[in-house]
C-alpha cells in the first residue's frame, strides 16, 4: 500500500509537462566583407543589438571589438527571451570603433540588419546583407546570425526499491520514503524530490518518477546528489534510516536491465557499532534520460507552421454596413476580423517559408446563383485559395465583402476538414510539418503547446535537434 507524502516541492515535478513558450535563446553573430573605414588599417568592428520597445530602439548589448578585421567572428553572445506570441523586432548594427568616441553615433556606421526574432529561430542560421541608413547595401557586407536554445530540457526517470532496510516501528516494520537533495554552489543541500511512503515494509518498491534534470543536478551529471531514507511517522518526527551520495553519471549505469545498488548508511550507527555494515540497500532499477522536446526545438529543427484562415460570414455577425457588425470596416480601414488576422498572421508568417496562406470563408451566399457555401476561397479562386502574405489576406477579405450575402448556419466543419486534409498530406512527407490551424479566433499563446503535443503524440522528434 502506498500514499503520497505531501511536499511543498511537488510543483517542481509538474514542470515536466507543457510549458509556456518563454525560452532563453543565444544569438551568435559573425560578419563578412565589412566596409573599410580606416585609412591606415582595416576597420575595428563591433556589433550592437537593439530591440524595439514601444516604437523605440533600446540597446540590449554589444560584442567585443574585432581589431583590424573585416570578417569578424564575435565571441560575445547575445541572450534574448523568446516569446512566440509576440513580434520581437531586433536590430543588429555594425560600427567601426573610434577610441576617442564617447557616444555610439560617433563611431563609423558599417551597416545594419533588422528582423524579428521569429525569423531568426525559424531559419536557425540566418545570412543576410547589411544595409546602410539610406537603404542602400553596405558594399558586400553581410551578417550571419545563429540561434541556439539555452534551456536544458532533459528529463530523468528513476525507478527505485529497497532491501532489508532497518526496522524503526515498535509494532511493525518501517514506512520508508526517500528524499533527493542536490548540492548548491554554496555547498548547502536543497530538497529536489520526495517519493511516496510505502507502508509497513523493509523491502519497498517506490513508484517510478520523473523530474527535470536541471532540477535534480542543474544539468551537471557530475554534481553530487544526496539520497536520504526515512521512516514516516504520523507525528512528523520521521526516523532517519540512512543515506548515500551519488551522481547522475553513476545512476546512468542502471540501464538495459543492469541495476545499481547503494548502501544506505547511518553515520551515527556506523561510529557506534564496529560490525556495522549498512542500514539496508537502495536499488536503482532503471535510469532513463531523454530530451523533453520543446516548441522551439521543433522550430530550430526546421518545422514550418502553415497558416490557414477561416472567416465567419454568417448573418449573426450583423450587417457589415452597420458599425455594430464585426465585419464593419471603419474609416481607418479596419475591423475586428482584420485586427485578428493581422495580430495572428504577422507572427505566424515568420515561420512559413513561402508566406502563401489559404483564406477561406463559410456561412455566406455566393454569386451568381446565391447558394450557401461553407468552404469558399475569399479570393473566389477555388483552385488557388492562397493569398500572398497577411496583407494579401486582408486585401482579399476587403474585396470579398461587397460581393457576398451573409447567411448561415454556423458550420465550419468543411473548413476543418479542408485543414485536416493538408495535415494528412504533411504526414506522408519525409519531413513532418505542423498541422494547419484555423487560428483567426484562437489564442495564439496556446499554439506552442498544441504543436509540441502534436509531435509528441506521434513520437516524432525534431528533424534536426540541437546536440545534447
Amino acid at each position: 500500500m502506498a500514499y503520497t507524502l505531501g511536499s511543498a516541492i511537488e510543483g517542481q515535478t509538474r514542470g515536466v509537462g507543457p510549458q509556456h513558450c518563454i525560452t532563453r535563446v543565444e544569438l551568435s553573430v559573425t560578419a563578412a566583407n565589412l566596409l573599410d573605414r580606416d585609412v591606415a588599417s582595416k576597420s575595428d568592428p563591433f556589433c550592437v543589438l537593439f530591440h524595439e520597445v514601444d516604437g523605440n530602439w533600446v540597446e540590449l548589448g554589444r560584442t567585443e571589438t574585432a581589431v583590424n578585421n573585416l570578417n569578424p567572428v564575435f565571441g560575445v553572445k547575445f541572450q534574448v527571451d523568446y516569446h512566440f506570441e509576440e513580434i520581437q523586432k531586433l536590430r543588429f548594427a555594425m560600427f567601426d570603433e573610434d577610441k576617442c568616441a564617447t557616444q555610439l553615433y560617433e563611431h563609423d556606421f558599417l551597416g545594419e540588419y533588422v528582423c524579428t526574432l521569429g525569423v531568426i529561430v525559424s531559419n536557425k542560421k540566418l545570412h543576410r546583407p547589411l544595409i546602410l541608413a539610406n537603404g542602400k547595401p553596405a558594399g558586400k557586407g553581410s551578417i550571419t546570425i545563429t540561434a541556439q536554445e539555452l534551456s536544458d530540457n532533459r528529463i530523468i526517470t528513476l525507478t527505485l526499491s529497497g532491501r532489508k532496510l532497518d526496522k524503526k516501528d515498535f509494532f511493525g516494520k518501517s514506512d520508508p520514503y526517500l528524499e533527493f537533495h542536490k548540492q548548491g554552489e554554496d555547498d548547502k543541500w536543497m530538497l529536489v524530490h520526495r517519493t511516496e511512503v510505502i507502508k509497513n515494509t523493509l523491502d519497498p518498491s517506490w513508484k517510478q518518477f520523473t523530474v527535470p534534470l536541471v532540477s535534480l543536478c542543474n544539468g551537471d551529471v557530475d554534481r553530487n546528489i544526496k539520497v536520504l531514507c526515512y521512516d514516516y511517522d504520523n507525528d512528523g518526527g520521521h526516523d532517519f534510516i540512512g543515506e548515500f551520495q551519488t551522481t547522475v553519471a553513476k545512476m546512468s549505469e542502471a540501464q538495459n536491465s543492469v541495476e545499481v545498488e547503494f548502501e544506505c548508511i547511518n553515520p551515527k550507527k556506523q561510529k557506534k557499532k564496529k560490525n556495522y555494515k549498512n542500514s539496508g540497500v537502495i536499488i536503482l532499477k532503471s535510469c532513463k534520460i531523454i530530451r523533453n522536446y520543446t516548441f522551439l526545438d521543433y522550430i530550430l529543427g526546421g518545422c514550418q507552421l502553415m497558416f490557414t484562415v477561416g472567416i465567419d460570414f454568417t448573418a449573426s455577425n450583423g450587417n457589415p454596413r452597420e458599425p455594430s457588425s464585426l465585419h464593419y470596416i471603419n474609416p481607418l480601414g479596419s475591423n475586428e476580423y482584420l485586427a485578428a488576422i493581422l495580430a495572428v498572421g504577422q507572427i505566424i508568417q515568420d515561420y512559413d517559408t513561402d508566406k502563401m496562406f489559404p483564406a477561406l470563408g463559410f456561412g455566406a451566399q455566393l454569386p451568381p446563383d446565391w447558394k450557401v457555401s461553407h468552404e469558399f476561397a475569399i479570393n473566389f479562386n477555388s483552385t488557388n485559395p492562397f493569398c500572398s502574405g497577411v496583407e494579401g489576406i486582408a486585401q482579399a477579405y476587403s474585396a470579398c465583402l461587397p460581393h457576398i450575402r451573409f447567411y448561415g448556419p454556423t458550420n465550419f466543419a468543411p473548413i476543418i476538414n479542408h485543414v485536416a486534409r493538408f495535415a494528412a498530406q504533411a504526414l506522408q512527407q519525409e519531413k513532418a510539418a505542423a498541422p494547419k490551424e484555423t487560428l483567426a479566433k484562437s489564442v495564439l499563446a496556446e499554439l506552442p503547446q498544441q504543436v509540441t503535443q502534436y509531435f509528441k503524440q506521434r513520437n516524432l522528434p525534431p528533424t534536426d535537434p540541437a546536440p545534447e
